[in-house]
């Protein structure tokens, strides 16, 4: 084969298949080059919240492990009768990029269980396009099994088995990471999950969607368009964007939610904003016995709080998250 020929081979390889700014690049040839959220900070004992962490691994197999939170200056007065709020955790990057080792997922964990005097569990699931949706959901399901196997006090891990009040555990997400919070929620709502009571549930900006526009999506459109192809992008087997793990408002079950309470944090300026006061409406209309409430920050836009997390409505946030965990 001529030099000619060979460069020609490589530019082809190397042709863009999708190009999803500022998220990723996929390849002709199956290469993914992943733009943001590939930073690893290795787990520690952080000086400013005495937080410590460490990483678990959940699935060899399937690849699914998660990062550990634990409050030193709390558990180290601890009694075993006084247990802490288990805190557990879905990052969030359209199901396709970002890890719970990045810097902005590490040091907001860090501060939600240093102000709550929660356990931390961040899980790491698998990503498309590698692995559609929905892998992240099981692999979060197999990774939610495995933390209540804790409740007992006969677990692997020895944090979890010691430091952990299953009675009163919290689910959380932003973006994909809460679609799949409230998923789970649904899940265990439906099917049950021996030893987890959950509390309640936040959600950070959802990723929510539909095929009928609504609120500001109706002007939005090329934005609502951009969403609609993530979507399938992200879940190629899906039957749309009334998909019912896109749309709770399509899923017959969304009324089982498995908790009392749910707060929903939107962004003014989000075009996923509509969607979480939607949210609330579809709780609601579908007999859910629960309290939902949905609080929104002006002038900020998708999951501002990770990109300016010393801002005024960063701190804002942080402290309404921490607020829902410890109301009595």
């Amino acid at each position: 084969m001529d030099s000619s020929s060979t460069s020609s081979s490589i530019d082809t390889n190397e042709e863009l298949a999708y190009d999803l700014p500022p998220i990723m690049k996929v390849y002709k040839n199956g290469r993914v080059e992943r733009l943001a959220g590939e930073d690893v900070v290795p787990p520690s004992l952080d000086p400013v919240t005495n937080v410590e962490s460490k990483d678990v691994v959940i699935s060899e197999d399937e690849g699914i492990s998660a990062r550990l939170f634990l409050p030193k200056s709390i558990t180290e007065n601890q009694t075993t009768k006084n247990k802490l709020p288990l805190f557990v955790y879905f990052h969030g990057g359209a199901f396709c990029i970002e890890t719970p080792f990045s810097a902005n997922y590490h040091n907001f964990l860090n501060s939600v269980i240093s102000k709550a005097g929660a356990v931390g569990v961040s899980v790491h699931y698998r990503r498309a396009p590698e692995h559609p949706v929905p892998a992240a959901h099981q692999d979060s399901w197999l990774a939610l099994k495995w933390i209540a196997s804790h409740a007992d006090g006969n677990g692997p891990d020895e944090w979890l088995n010691r430091h952990a009040d299953f009675g009163k555990v919290f689910f959380a997400g932003d973006s994909a990471g809460a679609n799949i919070a409230h998923y789970l929620g649904v899940w265990v709502g439906s099917e049950g999950l021996p030893g987890l009571k959950i509390e309640g549930i936040v959600l950070v900006h959802p990723y929510f969607w539909g095929s009928e526009r609504i609120g500001s999506e109706a002007y939005q459109t090329e934005a609502a368009e951009k969403v609609d192809g993530l979507w399938r992008f992200s879940c190629p087997t899906t039957s749309g964007s009334d998909d019912p793990i896109i749309n709770p408002d399509k899923d017959p079950n969304v009324g089982k939610l498995a908790c009392e309470r749910v707060l929903v944090l939107v962004a003014e300026k989000d075009l996923l904003r509509d969607r979480g006061f939607f949210y609330k409406e579809v709780l609601e209309k579908n007999g859910w016995g629960g309290v939902a409430q949905v609080v929104e920050a002006k002038d900020e836009g998708h999951v501002f709080h990770m990109f300016k997390p010393t801002c005024e409505n960063a701190m804002l946030l942080l402290n309404q998250v921490v607020s829902f965990i410890n109301q009595d």
